[in-house]
């Protein structure tokens, strides 16, 4: 995504628009120029690159948007790493202690460049040239990293990305944003309750899966500390969107006017007919590695149940829940089970209020000892649902044993 200060819209009365660049010849060439000088720049530092990108720039009246197209190839698309012998820190502890020995001169660093390079090559096995070392004393430098990697999108790709991002800018300062998902498959539905779980959004869900749903969203700007990360998390959902078939959305924005200083109203809308594309895969299959190192583990077991993925949608008041997995017997029983890790103290509330209400008799909870249920107000003794404590990995082994 972009910062603020590369996001272009303008203000039509209280409705903002953002740019949205049509992907044709002109822009894809410029597109690709962007592209080539990163393909250029692969083994080089970032430093070097960020001045080939200037002088590409020159003096161009619309910076903004090349230094976007700029922001995005750098965040999504490169591999920066840091290349030297040694940690940068304890190189620099090497050799500022064995200069020190000596009366600085040239030829007293080259000897003492020389000196280490042979000592470094005996500890790490592997040849150590002196310009290495003076090369990693300060590899840990931003402008110092190497570009190593990097993924070359397609022109109409890269442009797309810029379009999506504009658009995400959008809602850092949202106060509420509404949406309204009518007559899709139920498959798009959970893909998109997902990713509200997974991007830890406070939502209200109306509305069930033949008739559709409406779902009300907190922004960071209605919260008691405007929070600049639930802003992203918030524009984060923005692609996800862009799976759903049919659905609008409205925005209402804070917005402070350039001029005065005074906060100011604003409203954005956009539906399914945008022409945005995402970038995001069709189907999220996990929330976290948590979930993840699970279900690579239950595949180890000797066991008749089924640890199953895809799991329908529970009506509940306000809400939608969706368990993390279905564990399914041969002879008919089954059991949902949800993972309750690492959740601040809100959601924490808001997740166990889902199990109170979800009216489950087939519920297992797992429940990480790290959490502090007593701060957030939470009393397992009142949740209706069998429990597992665990620590850093849940065991298939206690799930099984919880199905006896």
């Amino acid at each position: 995504m972009l910062p603020t200060e590369l996001l272009i819209n303008r203000q039509n009365g209280e409705e903002i628009i953002p740019k949205i660049l049509p992907v044709n010849s002109q822009f894809c060439a410029t597109a690709t120029e962007w592209i080539s000088c990163f393909q250029r720049a692969v083994g080089n530092t970032q430093g070097e690159l960020d001045r080939q990108l200037l002088d590409l720039e020159g003096d161009s009246p619309d910076y903004r948007f090349k230094r976007g197209l700029a922001h995005i190839l750098k965040s999504s698309f490169c591999t920066f790493e840091i290349v030297s012998p040694l940690e940068p820190k304890a190189l620099r502890q090497r050799v500022f202690t064995l200069a020190a020995q000596s009366v600085p001169s040239r030829q007293a660093s080259q000897a003492t460049l020389e000196s280490l390079s042979i000592a470094l090559s005996v500890e790490l096995n592997q040849e150590v040239l002196p310009q290495q070392i003076r090369t990693g004393l300060y590899a840990d430098l931003q402008e110092n990293r190497i570009l190593t990697e990097f993924n070359e999108p397609t022109p109409e790709a890269l442009l797309h990305r810029y379009n999506l991002s504009q658009v995400q800018g959008i809602f850092y300062k949202a106060s509420q944003v509404t949406i309204n998902a009518h007559r899709n498959v139920p498959g798009q539905y959970k893909l998109l309750f997902r990713y509200l779980k997974l991007f830890q959004l406070m939502t209200y869900i109306e509305g069930d899966a033949d008739h559709g749903f409406t779902i009300t969203i907190d922004g960071p700007t209605s919260l008691f500390k405007p929070s600049t990360r639930y802003g992203l998390a918030i524009a984060k959902l923005l692609p996800a969107l862009l799976h759903v078939t049919k659905w609008s959305l409205k925005a209402t924005l804070q917005r402070r006017d350039y001029n005065t200083g005074v906060m100011k109203m604003g409203h954005f809308s956009i539906d399914h007919k945008c022409g945005l594309v995402t970038h995001y895969p069709p189907d999220k299959t996990y929330d976290s590695m948590l979930e993840m190192a699970f279900a690579k583990r239950w595949e180890s077991q000797k066991t008749d149940w089924v640890l199953e993925r895809e799991v329908d949608l529970i009506p509940i008041p306000g809400s939608v829940m969706i368990p993390d997995f279905r564990i399914v017997h041969p002879d008919g029983r089954n059991f949902l089970l949800e993972i309750v890790g690492y959740w601040r103290p809100e959601y924490l509330r808001k997740k166990f209020y889902q199990v109170r209400k979800s009216e489950c008799d087939n519920l297992i909870l797992a429940i990480s000892e790290r959490l502090n249920l007593e701060k957030a107000g939470v009393k397992v003794e009142e949740v209706p649902a069998k429990i597992i404590w665990f620590k850093d990995k849940l065991s298939p082994k206690a799930v099984l044993e919880a199905l006896k």
